[in-house]
This record gives structure tokens, C-alpha cells and sequence, in this order.
């Protein structure tokens, strides 16, 4: 997959168009995207191409089986065939979505993700891994295909808002954790003012970020093995995420993994010795940036079951990928029930 951290978005999205094959262009934003970010790219002059404009409406809640389908439909009423190309422009829902609608109609057509969120440019545009939510669980129905390029311009992060940019930050934060190079891009991360972000350093940051999540996809692209490290934070995450969107007061998946990454460091401190030291500096980090969530010892039985759900584990067991240190992986890890409530304590009260 070619990744572009961008330098001459216009230059650089012709030729990725030009390298596709394309007798007709489609476009798809959500409602947000939409209005704020499809005019920065008509500013590029990608308006000399003629594009068809398919449009989903806005936010997790719409990533599912009836938003695909419209996509389908759309792509069907455009005249869309197998040579035909899709732009996925906007964040992590939308290229996940898109992804997956041009990975299966007509078994597959052409795509191009132009992320525009930091969550986006960081984890859901690259690594191929494309799907919809279904039957209140998130991401359920997939499958892994790359994107023909990623275009990765933090132009379209001034139409972000505060929120979103350190939902994104929080997968920074466990590539870090993850980085087999030493914890000098973790300290940093946890140095980085990201309520004040500077985005020249944040474009270098967010290339080194990507960077560490491609040399373990190109190692392991269908999850076998070491892609595991890829989910630190996310079995208590994408639980308390479900959760959340239950209880009809969705969080950030940035904001889910965060306060996963607490659970899971906890964890780890107690079963692969990680460092207690780094595990407080991290955690002390994230409760400044993210605050808390308002999770009680009556949720824990709900949060037990959605965990069971994870695609990662095996049988009966909840399977975790933990850390003996930064850049120490131990994938395919468990936790006993009474071990995880511990975490969940640990990430209530700190």
C-alpha cells in the first residue's frame, strides 16, 4: 500500500488517481465531511474530474449495513463497474465503510482513502482493515483489503475539533507503547501538548506513528501473530465503546482505547511486569487529557459479556495483548474474570 504524508496534496492525488484504474470517480463523505472538508479538496482542483458525490450521514452510530447498502446503491445508479475508482474522504467511519463497500461490490473496485481526522490518519486508513458495526458490536462484519493509497495531509485537522483530535492521539499513544525501537517516541508523546497542537511536529509524529503500524502489518497483515500488538487498550476499549453505545451516550473510540490502554496497563504491571513507573506516567497522562468515565461495579457484568465478544480470543478465555515493557509484546495473553474486574477497579479509581 502506498502511504503519502503529504507535501503537494494536489500533485499527489492526480498521480494516485492517474496509477487507478478509473472510467468513472466516486466520492464519499459523511454529512461533515461533506461541508467542510470535500471544498479543500475541490480547492485542489480535483474538481476537473468528473465525480459522482455519495454521502452517509455522520458519526459511528451510521456504520452499518443499511449505510452500505446505500453506498452500494449509489455506486449502482452512478454506473459503477469493476474498473470503476472510490475516494473515501473523511474519518475512520467513513474509510472503514467505504472500504469495505468497494472491497465487495462487483467483488471489488479500486479505492482511495483521504483521512481527515487524526484517529483516520493514524489507524483506520491504513493496515486494510475495512468494515460495518452489526448487532450492537463494533466492526463485526469486515474483511482485511488495502486501500490502492493513503493521502495523509493535516490540513484537514484545522476542521477538527478538540475531541476528535486527541481521540486520534490516543492510538499514537499505544503506537508508542508498541514502538520495538525504543520509548524515545513515547517520551515524546507524553511531552507533546496536544491541547495546543503543533502541526508541523504533529505531521512528523503522526508519519513516525504510522510507521510503527505498517512494519507490523507488513509482518503479519491477517492477524496471525504480532498485528496483535495493534490492539493494547482494546479489549477493555472497544468494551467499555459498546457499552457506551448501548447505554445511548456514545464516547470517542479514541477516548474508549484510552481508557482501555488504563485497564490494560494495569493488567499488565501485575501479569508481565511492566514497568510501574512508565504504567503512571502513561496513566497520569491520559486521565489529564481524557478525564474519566462514569463506569460503576454494577456495569462490570455487561463489560465482562461484550468482552467475550472480541473477535481476538479463543473458546471461552478473553484474550489480551499486554507489555513487559515498551516495545515488549505479549500477544494471545488472558485474564481471569477476577483479574479484569481488578483493572476495571484500577481504571475507576486510579
Amino acid at each position: 500500500m502506498n502511504i503519502i504524508i503529504s507535501k503537494d496534496f494536489k500533485a499527489e492525488l492526480t498521480a494516485a488517481i492517474a496509477e487507478c484504474e478509473h472510467d468513472r470517480i466516486f466520492v464519499l463523505t459523511d454529512t461533515n465531511t461533506a461541508k467542510y472538508c470535500l471544498p479543500v479538496l475541490e480547492d485542489s482542483q480535483f474538481s476537473i474530474f468528473n465525480f459522482q458525490l455519495i454521502t452517509i450521514g455522520a458519526s459511528d452510530v451510521e456504520k452499518t449495513l443499511d449505510s452500505v447498502s446505500h453506498v452500494w446503491q449509489e455506486l449502482q445508479k452512478g454506473g459503477a463497474t469493476r474498473h470503476s475508482l472510490l475516494i473515501n474522504l473523511g474519518g475512520g467511519m467513513v474509510t472503514d465503510l467505504g472500504g469495505f463497500a468497494a472491497s465487495t461490490f462487483k467483488r471489488g473496485i479500486n479505492f482511495i482513502n483521504i483521512p481527515t481526522t487524526l484517529l483516520a490518519m493514524v489507524d483506520a486508513s491504513v493496515g486494510g482493515k475495512t468494515g460495518f458495526n452489526f448487532g450492537g458490536l463494533k466492526n463485526e462484519i469486515g474483511v482485511f483489503r488495502d486501500a490502492n493509497c493513503v493521502i495523509i495531509n493535516t490540513q484537514f485537522l484545522k476542521t477538527l475539533d478538540t475531541e476528535n483530535i486527541r481521540s486520534g492521539y490516543a492510538e499514537m499513544l499505544k503506537h508508542g507503547l508498541i514502538n520495538r525501537e525504543g520509548r524515545r517516541m513515547m517520551d515524546e508523546l507524553l511531552a507533546y501538548d496536544i491541547a495546543n497542537p503543533d502541526l508541523d511536529m504533529l505531521a512528523r509524529m503522526i508519519g513516525e506513528s504510522v510507521e510503527v503500524k505498517e512494519k507490523i502489518v507488513t509482518e503479519d497483515p491477517l492477524e496471525h501473530g504480532i498485528r496483535k500488538a495493534l490492539n493494547v487498550g482494546h479489549t477493555i476499549g472497544h468494551a467499555l465503546e459498546s457499552w457506551a453505545m448501548r447505554h445511548d451516550n456514545p464516547i470517542l473510540h479514541g477516548y474508549a482505547v484510552a481508557y482501555g490502554i488504563i485497564g490494560e496497563l494495569y493488567l499488565a504491571c501485575v501479569k508481565t511486569s511492566f514497568p510501574q513507573d512508565m504504567m503512571r506516567q502513561v496513566v497520569y497522562y491520559i486521565k489529564e487529557v481524557y478525564g474519566t468515565l462514569p463506569i460503576t461495579c454494577d456495569d462490570y457484568p455487561e463489560l465482562l459479556e461484550l468482552m467475550t465478544h472480541d473477535k481476538k480470543n479463543i473458546a471461552d478465555t478473553i484474550n489480551f495483548t499486554l507489555l513487559g515493557g515498551i516495545g515488549d509484546i505479549r500477544i494471545n495473553q488472558t485474564a481471569t474474570k477476577e483479574e479484569i474486574q481488578e483493572a476495571l477497579d484500577f481504571l475507576r479509581e486510579g
